[in-house]
């Protein structure tokens, strides 16, 4: 049920000045201000880190570029190339374009207004609607005009959907900083896999290598008198077993390259030579900063992500608050109405001015969306807690999990070096005749093993540690040096981090 009456003009001049003062100072529904209640006000999400080892990790904080820590100018390249070409990253830009356009909608709400019309017709009015009876002639009829209003956000609704719109649109950003930091970790890892996994290929060639030259010694020892055939049957056979790894190797390599190669937006065979050409396991010779709690929080983008989200869900309990009550608007208007040979001539001049109060009253649900709003509003603080246990839950778990990695890792360097000294002493006894072929053996598929566990064990170490960057949320900031060496990336959102309110902040 709507009601709306253009009230007498001079009755209620006196009010206009009070109506525009009264502008901007009503604001219905909650002013937002995070729960006091919320995970990230709560002692577990302010405290240091669980699961950092002091050795591997420091308290200081995790550098924008993080990436810079290996020294490896092709993957400073690769991270700068896929921030100018990821098509998530443009995705991302777009939606905050998108958004930013729809913020300029909501401010644009209210406030002044206006149209003009102009209409020629050929018509017959109606005699009844004038109370007459005989038929009225037809007759060439027109009609000009221009009206101008100003609408006054009494209540505040409309501020409340710009403050909605504000943090839908830090929001978006938000989410266009973790596309970010996701797309730089995974330029990172699939480098790291793709030098890994030629690391651990070069190793199983050169086993390989190794293995046969054994196996040649063996035949040689035969032909001479000093072996036998199952001696060099064996051998064969570990041969054999060695070869078979050497296309699981390059099957992950080519992988990572086709992974790498579609975040940088190109073809496979475009990659950089120095990339295909990398054997090497790039390696972060420093303990990694990692910050404390409160400072993973403010620094995570889907935390703040989430946070806005809930700024906004209270934004719209005002919103929908707001429906409930009048629209207040001061309008005038002009034109001419008439026979289309008389415009122009008094008889044909109209105008009008006067406030007009609009007020749809609270039927068909409109409590009900209040209530509902409210509700979205307890949703989404329960997905901003459950955000907060998963940043810590993500960064404990990369933490414990790369310290138990590097002390595997570590220990198999040591292993590695004490079956090389085995191999070799066991080898110069074998062929001095002090030593059966099966001990020869046995050391060399122990090194082998060992060589190949290693790898295995450093590549992981390495992909724990990109892992641990992206829990950390480190790599959405903008780099006042220019972190990626050239241009600021066209594709890339443009960041400007919304911290955390406390408790006690309030929405402007």
């Amino acid at each position: 049920m709507k009601l709306s009456r253009a009230l007498p003009l001079l009755p209620l001049l006196p009010l206009l000045p009070l109506a525009v003062a009264l502008n901007g100072c009503i604001n219905v529904g909650p002013n937002y201000s995070l729960p006091q209640q919320a995970l990230v006000n709560a002692p577990l999400a302010n405290a240091p880190i669980e699961g950092a080892d002091t050795s591997l990790t420091t308290r200081q904080n995790v550098p924008p570029v993080w990436w810079k820590l290996y020294d490896d100018p092709v993957l400073n390249g690769l991270v700068d190339q896929a921030l100018q070409s990821n098509t998530d990253l443009r995705v991302a830009a777009a939606n905050l374009a998108r958004s930013r356009e729809a913020l300029g909608v909501a401010q644009a709400q209210g406030g002044f207004s206006g149209k003009t019309s102009a209409l020629i017709e050929r018509a017959q009015e109606s005699a009844e609607q004038y109370l007459l009876t005989e038929k009225l002639p037809v007759v060439n009829e027109g009609d000009i005009g221009i009206s101008v209003s100003y609408e006054i956000d009494l209540f505040g609704k409309l501020r409340r959907g710009v403050e909605a719109a504000q943090a839908d649109t830090e929001s978006v950003q938000a989410a266009g900083e973790l596309a970010r930091i996701t797309v730089v970790a995974d330029v990172v890892r699939s480098y790291v896999e793709q030098c890994s996994a030629a690391e651990e290929l070069r190793i199983a060639q050169q086993s390989l290598a190794l293995q046969k030259q054994r196996v040649d010694v063996s035949r040689r020892l035969r032909d001479a008198g000093r072996g036998n055939q199952p001696d060099v049957t064996r051998g064969q056979t570990q041969v054999d077993t060695l070869s078979a790894d050497i296309p699981r190797y390059t099957a992950r390599r080519k992988i990572a390259q086709y992974r790498l190669a579609a975040l940088l937006a190109r073809a496979p065979s475009d990659l950089p030579p120095a990339v295909l050409a990398c054997d090497r396991l790039p390696q972060i010779r420093q303990p990694i900063p990692v910050g404390d709690g409160a400072a993973l929080l403010k620094r995570r983008p889907d935390v703040r992500e989430a946070e806005r989200q809930l700024a906004a869900s209270t934004a719209r309990i005002g919103v929908a608050t707001g429906a409930l009550y009048p629209t207040v608007s001061i309008g005038a208007s002009a034109g001419l109405t008439g026979i289309l040979e008389d415009l122009g001539t008094s008889p044909t001049a109209r105008w009008g001015f006067g406030p007009l109060i609009s007020w749809t009253f609270p039927a068909n649900g409109a409590r009900g969306r209040v209530r509902e709003a409210q509700a979205s509003s307890q949703v989404a603080l329960a997905k901003f807690d459950g955000v907060v246990l998963t940043a810590l839950r993500e960064t404990e778990t990369s933490l414990a999990t790369y310290a138990s990695d590097y002390a595997r890792a570590d220990a198999l360097r040591a292993a590695v070096k004490s079956a090389t000294e085995s191999a070799d002493e066991t080898h110069r006894l074998y062929r001095a005749g002090r030593e059966s072929f099966i001990s020869d053996l046995d050391a060399t598929r122990t090194l082998t093993s060992t060589k190949s566990q290693a790898a295995a064990a450093d590549g992981q170490v390495a992909i724990d540690q990109v892992n641990l960057f992206l829990a950390l949320g480190g790599g959405w900031e903008v780099d006042p040096q220019n972190a990626s060496g050239s241009s600021t990336p066209a594709a890339a959102v443009p960041v400007k981090a919304t911290p955390l309110p406390t408790a006690a902040a309030k929405a402007p």
